[in-house]
């Protein structure tokens, strides 16, 4: 089944997304919308001139994925937010609702009470354009100071999600992959194995650039990090190729990822909740940004998402076509295997798409189709 609007949203503090707001404001189209603090439009699915979202559970069980954009973020008119979050564990999909409706908040409640250094930041000259900076390597005192603020914010979601009781995150969590743009600015902050994949033109050709790193425990920094606290990482031989995250002194949970919201079990052990954090000054030659969980980036090249979200004539089914050809490509490259959840969040940069090589429209035919066409993808 596809994605449908989920009301299992919580008061937030300082004014965030309410319940009884889900199932009252509709846009011209019918789709559910709630508001969020200063007036922001949440979305969690469908699509407007500027968005396209679309999930799709797996053969796993409940679908643990969740997203989110909000319009008018922080009460910036033009300013968005958007957020794809990937549960793991027996209360993943509660844990990535929860995270998905609580920390927008309190980014736009750290992005408000920056006003100052907002107006810096936004007004600032970083140099090349086609430069995607780690903030971490940055000795810009405004990007310093901007990371700061959103590890703040990440490591107090991480408290409230360890103190709600109504969520057994001990030996649950989610990953975060997130982007906030105002204007020609782009923030990007992750957290685990999601993606962020900007696309750029370079004369007539879709060009990818990955603007986040999946955060796995192999990544040298990440192991040495989780050795250092005890942790282990270490392969089973029914999956040799992944190199989970396991307690000193038991084989669990077998975490994929280095770094998330949850999984408290771990949290003693080198597991850490501080998101990477990128910026990237946009230019006319970039079109588009999208955000993925890892059920789309086990199995397509960075390459290939760009060229199908750029084949697709109508934009409201860029996310879909996204995920239903990763839903073939799992068939194909892994027929033994459950096919993972999937999960995308697309984001367009211009009113209009600019001309790019198109799939031939039998191709797109069968993959509107659904994830039952005979169609294989991601060759």
């Amino acid at each position: 089944m596809g994605a449908c609007c989920s009301c299992q949203m919580g008061v937030t503090h300082r004014g965030g997304v309410s319940y009884h707001h889900c199932s009252r404001h509709k846009d011209k189209n019918g789709q559910v919308l709630a508001i969020g603090n200063r007036g922001a439009r949440v979305r969690l699915q469908g699509s407007t001139k500027f968005v396209s979202m679309f999930t799709r559970q797996g053969r796993k069980g409940t679908n643990q994925d969740a997203i989110t954009v909000w319009e008018d973020f922080g009460g910036n008119s033009g300013v968005f937010y958007c957020g794809v979050f990937d549960g793991h564990g027996p209360s993943g999909h509660k844990v990535s609702r929860y995270v998905r409706d609580t920390l927008p908040s309190k980014l736009s409640w750290l992005f408000i009470d920056s006003h100052v250094h907002g107006k810096a930041y936004l007004k600032h000259d970083h140099g090349s354009d086609d430069k995607v900076i780690d903030v971490s390597d940055s000795k810009d005192p405004v990007l310093s100071s901007w990371k700061t603020r959103i590890a703040k914010s990440f490591k107090e979601m991480d408290h409230d999600l360890e103190a709600n009781s109504r969520i057994n995150s001990y030996t649950s969590g989610t990953t975060c992959v997130s982007i906030l743009k105002h204007g020609d600015n782009l923030i990007i902050a992750n957290l685990g194995d999601s993606r962020a994949l900007l696309c750029t033109i370079h004369g007539d050709e879709l060009h990818p650039i990955q603007l986040t790193v999946d955060l796995k425990p192999r990544i040298q920094s990440e192991y040495e990090r989780i050795k250092r606290c005890g942790g282990r990482v270490r392969a089973m031989g029914h999956e040799p190729s992944i190199y989970p995250v396991w307690m000193p002194d038991q084989d669990c949970p077998g975490l994929a990822m280095s770094r998330a919201f949850g999984d408290f079990c771990l949290k003693d052990y080198g597991l850490i909740s501080v998101p990477n954090v990128y910026y990237h000054k946009l230019t006319n030659q970039d079109e588009f940004v999208v955000l993925a969980t890892d059920g789309v980036w086990d199995v397509l090249k960075n390459d290939e998402v760009v060229n199908i979200v750029g084949s697709v004539k109508k934009r409201s089914m860029a996310a879909r076509f996204v995920v239903d050809y990763a839903v073939q490509a799992w068939r194909h490259k892994h027929p033994g295997l459950k096919t993972d959840d999937c999960e995308v969040v697309i984001l367009f940069f211009k009113k209009r798409p600019s001309l790019a090589k198109s799939a031939p429209e039998a191709e797109a035919a069968n993959l509107s189709a659904g994830p039952d066409s005979d169609l294989v993808n991601g060759k």
